[in-house]
């Protein structure tokens, strides 16, 4: 990941928090004014979001910590860590509040304030969350053209999941509002508050569905995802390409964070190599590959005989 994409995460971060605390201010207020159980859903939503852009900013300081004695790879894995925290944060009080608000709400009265005031809320907010969703899908969309693949496939294996968050968090905050101006609507014209309530479960459903997407992503990068299958090739052509290489044996790979990646490769090199050569040859490798996919940040090369020449070494 380039320096400009780094410090785009950050801007996307930015902007997606101090758009959330604006908006849940206003929806808090429009809920209590309306007696919505759908807005103080949104309202609780929006809370969940700020307090995510938190952990996330956290996780973007704390990633670009040095390395040290006790992290020799650096603490890049510790954005995955808070990512996880942000993912948790959207499903307990995100949708925990929304589907608990939301059950209360089915049996009380459906008097309630002007719903005009609910809906200049939702048009703002609206107007809001879209400038917010906005910015982080063309920075999504910017990341997937510098590395020529799509977008839909970009967002399945970009292991930048802070960024990745703030999208899928706007994308469920544009969906929210309207279930939400579809739950205040119906509840208008029907004179039912069970409408309301639907829509403030609703909502929920949807931010357990983000939580989850979210948790799993941030899980399988905590734990040591390798290297996404283009990336892969990319990474098993350089070394196999290179003169002196007969053989790649084995390769492995772990993404460390969004902009760093370890490579384990057992090679078997040309007869008549000498222990400089080999050296030079790994450093090459070195080069190539981190020329090729900047994110691999450590290469190890294990220079390992064929079984038929150990089998035929003395000894």
């Amino acid at each position: 990941m380039s320096q400009k994409s780094k410090g785009g995460t950050k801007r996307t971060v930015l902007i997606a928090g101090a758009v959330n605390l604006i908006v849940a201010l206003i929806k808090a207020v429009a809920g209590v004014l309306t007696s919505s159980s759908a807005m103080l859903a949104e309202a609780a939503h929006s809370v969940a979001d700020t307090l995510n852009q938190a952990f996330l900013l956290t996780s973007i300081s704390r990633a670009r910590k040095p390395p040290d004695d006790e992290h020799p790879f650096g603490y890049g894995q510790e954005r995955y860590f808070w990512s996880l925290l942000a993912a948790f944060g959207i499903f307990v009080l995100g949708a925990g509040f929304s589907i608990f608000e939301g059950i209360l709400s089915l049996g009380r009265s459906t008097e309630s304030g002007s719903v005009l005031i609910a809906y200049i809320v939702l048009v703002a907010a609206g107007a809001a969350e879209t400038t917010s969703f906005v910015r982080a899908y063309r920075q999504m969309r910017g990341e997937a053209s510098q590395e020529r693949t799509g977008l839909v496939e970009h967002v399945k294996s970009s292991p930048d999941t802070t960024v990745k968050a703030a999208l899928f968090e706007d994308s469920a905050a544009v969906v929210g509002l309207v279930l939400a101006a579809a739950g205040i609507g119906l509840r208008q014209l029907t004179g039912s508050g069970v409408w309301d309530g639907a829509a403030s479960i609703a909502i929920g459903m949807l931010l357990i569905v983000v939580a989850v997407r979210l948790g799993m992503d941030n899980r399988d990068l905590l734990i040591g995802r390798s290297a996404d299958s283009r990336d892969l090739a990319a990474i098993r052509e350089e070394i196999e390409s290179t003169d002196g290489v007969d053989d790649l044996l084995e390769l492995l790979t772990m993404h460390l964070g969004p902009d760093q990646m370890i490579v384990a490769a057992r090679l078997s090199f040309a007869d008549g190599l000498s222990s400089d050569d080999t050296e030079d040859l790994a450093d090459q490798i070195d080069r190539r590959l981190a020329g090729r996919v900047p994110e691999v940040s450590h290469v190890f090369i294990d220079p390992t005989p064929r079984e038929s020449e150990r089998g035929a070494s003395p000894g």
